[in-house]
């Protein structure tokens, strides 16, 4: 018992001295130690090297340009955003960067610090330069809200928790009883709905700064129009990472009004044409 109190004391120490708050979000979120980001960037811009020269990045041409055109008005918009709600100087330590790889899997990502890369197998899903905003956007949230240091850190209470209760259970049978229950509850329960507040999270966050950065954040919901359309049969959204695509798109609709009056603020009294690329 005096080995369990210390481990559940070493847990609230954890959750206690970690917590910061997010300027885009306003929330309390984890940052245990290893997850900093003075640890976190370093790593997170190597591995981004590694994977720019492992795979074929495209250069020179109308997409590649129109990838980091819109990366750069996402992340001034971030910049507007930070400077209006006195948070100047949190980005000075992102690195941003932003590549179109030769791939045709549907999917863009955007690193701890900035690192950006959209696949081209995107690009005939998105269809024009506000759809690509709109996953640029969200994107770029995820970086912003600190999202892969909070999967880290919520990996690393998972792991804890597993532990805890190995130490607490003398019993080889009711161990491993426990250890299938705490595998998949803490799944389902936990990091499965934690990912998808994240999703949510970072299509609001996305929403506005596209807003901000002058496109139209209407064509959010139309893009996973065509998103779900492409992506195929999905499991259940209890089972998943992400919310259900009509989750998705019912969201983006109730938030594109709140973006619109958001970039209003920054002057953007319209925004750019919705035309195919």
């Amino acid at each position: 018992m005096k080995l369990k109190s210390s481990v559940t004391l070493a847990f609230a120490l954890l959750l206690f001295f970690s917590c910061a708050t997010n300027p885009f979000t306003g929330k309390k979120t984890m940052a245990l130690p290893g997850t900093e980001n003075s640890s976190l960037f370093p790593t997170a811009f190597a591995q981004y090297s590694q994977f720019l020269n492992e795979n074929n990045v495209i250069t020179g041409t109308k997409e590649a340009e129109m990838i980091t055109r819109v990366g750069q008005r996402i992340a001034v918009a971030a910049e507007r955003w930070l400077t209006a709600n006195g948070n100047q100087g949190y980005l000075n330590d992102y690195k941003w960067e932003y590549n179109l790889v030769k791939d045709e899997t549907i999917n863009a990502w955007c690193m701890p610090g900035g690192k950006i890369v959209f696949y081209t197998g995107i690009l005939p899903v998105a269809q024009n330069e506000a759809a690509v905003a709109a996953i640029m956007g969200h994107e770029v949230a995820h970086a912003l809200a600190n999202h892969g240091q909070q999967r880290m850190s919520a990996g690393m209470l998972q792991q804890l928790g597993a532990v805890a209760g190995n130490i607490a259970i003398q019993d080889e049978q009711n161990r491993a009883i426990f250890n299938q229950a705490y595998g998949i509850g803490s799944q389902v329960g936990g990091m499965l709905p934690f990912s998808r507040s994240h999703e949510t999270e970072a299509d609001r966050i996305g929403l506005i700064l596209t807003a901000i950065a002058g496109y139209n954040p209407d064509e959010a919901a139309n893009l996973w129009r065509r998103m779900g359309a492409a992506g195929g049969e999905a499991p259940p959204e209890f089972m998943s990472t992400h919310p259900a695509t009509t989750t998705r798109i019912a969201n983006l609709e109730a938030l594109a009004p709140t973006a619109k009056t958001e970039a209003k603020k920054y002057g953007v009294k319209s925004f750019r044409p919705v035309t195919p690329y």
